[in-house]
């Protein structure tokens, strides 16, 4: 059997406490061991460290980012109007194409729909609990969401949990997949920095896994699903998503996932704590967010 490197003995037994501090450790070209192993030794999950974006054919690749931009400005397109409008502006495509691209971004218009998307096999759905509710304080409520990243070679998936007073990220992560192994790393950082009353998602199947929902339940925080109320409750993370692309994403191009992973972690902390947002009386999200925690304190 072989041995364990001292140099990563050593690392082992003084790991970083902070995800970013683990992440930041991963040699991509360590001459022993791969990545993969190295986030087992740090206790890192591999979904959160992924170098390489998921790719798909170049054809594809054009028709996707065409469809992101279009969806981030229209969230309410569904595959055949998205459909209509590509062929509107001259691209060829057919219904079942939009349809296969819009499933692997992860892709679905955001109106009420008379029957709830299916949970995955196994996967618990729990009631809506916002429905007439009033947003009036920090922590009240928690949401989070994954979109679409695109790429010069292929693509990436971005989450973030967000609190919907303040309209502050507490967490991000990205992944080259849709595994809910990253969104369970997510809501254990955001967890780490505190609890809402309530958790609310989609029912999608990274946020119905038992996993996710058992941990939200355990730290007495109340899980909302889905409801007729839900595109207007995903407002504030489709707003999230359109600053954080039109602002950074689609202006920068990053290239490669380090310099996207970099580029986020200058983006969401201008975001939190330097944007100033109308809604809020042009404060900061931060300003918001640590000021109702502290009268909430006192």
């Amino acid at each position: 059997m072989a041995s364990t490197p001292k140099s990563v003995t050593v690392r082992k037994k003084n790991l970083p406490s902070s995800v970013e501090a683990k992440r930041a450790t991963i040699e991509i070209d360590h001459p022993e061991l791969t990545v993969g192993r190295q986030c087992d030794l740090l206790g890192l999950c591999r979904s959160s460290f992924y170098y390489e974006p998921a790719s798909e054919t170049p054809e594809d690749l054009a028709s996707m980012r065409r469809i992101d931009e279009q969806y981030t400005a229209q969230p309410v397109y569904g595959s055949r109007r998205m459909t209509a409008w590509l062929t509107r502006q001259g691209h060829e495509i057919n219904l079942e194409r939009v349809q296969r691209l819009m499933r692997l971004m992860g892709l679905e218009a955001i109106y009420p729909k008379p029957n709830l998307s299916a949970a995955g096999k196994g996967h618990g759905v729990f009631p809506y609990l916002l429905r007439d509710v009033k947003i009036e304080r920090v922590d009240q409520v928690w949401s989070t969401d994954i979109t679409y990243v695109p790429m010069p070679s292929g693509f990436m998936y971005l989450a973030a949990v967000i609190d919907w007073f303040s309209r502050y990220v507490i967490a991000w992560r990205l992944s080259n997949t849709l595994d809910g192994a990253f969104c369970l790393e997510m809501l254990e950082e955001a967890l780490g920095h505190g609890k809402p009353e309530v958790f609310d998602t989609d029912q999608g199947v990274q946020f119905t896994a038992e996993a996710f929902t058992s941990r939200l339940l355990s730290a007495g925080v109340g899980v909302s699903m889905d409801g007729k109320g839900r595109c207007l409750d995903n407002v504030w993370v489709e707003r999230l998503w359109r600053t954080v692309k039109y602002e950074d994403i689609y202006l920068r191009g990053y290239e490669t996932v380090p310099l996207l992973t970099q580029g986020m972690g200058r983006s969401f902390p201008f975001y939190n704590e330097e944007r100033p947002h109308q809604s809020l009386g042009y404060r900061t999200p931060a300003e918001v967010y640590q000021g109702g925690r502290q009268r909430t304190v006192g």
